[in-house]
């Protein structure tokens, strides 16, 4: 019998991951989403079985009539909707997914999960998402640790402007992670650093990059590495000179003040294209004892866009629609706890990347 899922948000991701999950055959998929135009070019893709609806996804009693009798959620929203979407999968006791960076829309659904007849994975895609669970894998090979770092960017391939960057997702999301505190672990102590900060230089391939702080991309890690490492923190990567710049938009001209955000973001899609010729750096890197002496291991990957099922899917549409359905396969294999929370780097790594989603980051 094929999975009930009700996937929420029709943009970019939402288009990703229809089209990853339409095409096994295995899931009856609604897509509902309050955008007309986003539906029709979701209609014209002809996604196999997907059925649409649109809807006022704001509105709490809108949005749990739709998941009445759907076994998964799936929020492909931005994060200010978030809290809405949970409450109405705790009410229709559906299992229940997110993509949000954002850490305070996450202590709502840590909330809404206590005492849950089903399961709540928020931050399921690739920062936060599976560089925990990279992370997570390396760290329990030591006895004990010193430094966890993780680094993350979505790059074009091909930059050609001052930011050297295209949008190549949420503009919400983007800004949030440039705007809000971030949270590490510094010297044994859980806390809050400031976004933007602490900028490092490193060459990968021969490629020079920047990479700072920014909110969100540790997900539970910090909760989940309290007490057993010294030093815990992620940063975002980009091309050399992207920090200032935004730096100078965002502090200087304040433009990150919650009042003014909403003219940064029309500045961003008015003056930044989109692209689908991107790619996704990854780095994380692990310093601890192992085997009585300081060993260092890393991991490195980059992945770049490429066609799925016969759609061009860019790099960062792939990792992030990717992340969130593989997550979706292990909850529903049994390979993930049934009820509760569930956090990120409580997946297996070697499931993952041995499940048929995951294997994009596994290739």
């Amino acid at each position: 019998m094929k999975t009930k899922l009700m996937l929420l948000g029709a943009g970019k991701i939402g288009d990703a991951i229809l089209n990853l999950l339409s095409h096994t055959g295995d899931y009856d998929i609604t897509v509902a989403d309050h955008d007309q135009e986003q539906l029709r070019r979701i209609e014209l893709a002809q996604f196999p079985g997907v059925k649409i609806r649109h809807a006022n996804l704001s509105d709490q009693v809108t949005v749990t009539a739709l998941l009445r009798d759907q076994q998964v959620a799936l929020s492909a929203c931005p994060y200010f909707l978030t809290p809405i979407i949970a409450k109405a999968a705790k009410e229709n006791q559906s299992h229940y997914f997110d993509l949000t960076e954002d850490v305070a829309s996450t202590r709502v659904v840590k909330q809404l999960a206590l005492n849950a007849s089903s399961a709540f994975v928020p931050q399921c895609g690739l920062a936060p998402g599976f560089i925990s669970i990279i992370a997570h894998d390396i760290a329990s090979k030591f006895t004990s640790l010193r430094d966890v770092s993780l680094r993350v960017g979505a790059l074009p391939t091909y930059p050609s402007n001052a930011l050297k960057y295209n949008l190549t997702w949420s503009t919400d999301g983007l800004i949030n992670e440039y705007c809000n505190p971030c949270e590490a672990i510094v010297d044994g102590r859980q806390r809050e650093t400031s976004a933007l900060e602490e900028i490092e230089q490193f060459s990968l391939d021969g490629i020079a990059y920047e990479a700072f702080n920014t909110s969100g991309g540790l997900g539970s890690l910090c909760e989940s590495l309290q007490g057993k490492v010294e030093n815990l923190n992620y940063k975002t990567v980009r091309y050399l000179g992207h920090r200032d710049i935004v730096k100078v938009l965002i502090r200087d001209l304040e433009l990150g003040k919650p009042d003014r955000r909403p003219i940064l973001k029309e500045m961003l899609e008015t003056s930044i294209p989109t692209t689908k010729q991107d790619v996704v750096l990854i780095f994380v890197s692990v310093i601890g004892q192992r085997n009585g002496r300081l060993e260092q291991e890393s991991y490195a990957k980059k992945i770049y866009a490429q066609t799925v099922n016969g759609q061009l899917l860019s790099a960062i549409q792939l990792t992030t629609a990717s992340g969130i359905c593989a997550m979706v396969e292990l909850l529903l294999a049994g390979k993930l706890p049934q009820h509760g929370l569930v956090r990120q780097e409580q997946a297996s790594l070697d499931a993952f990347c041995e499940n048929r989603f995951g294997r994009y980051y596994a290739n």
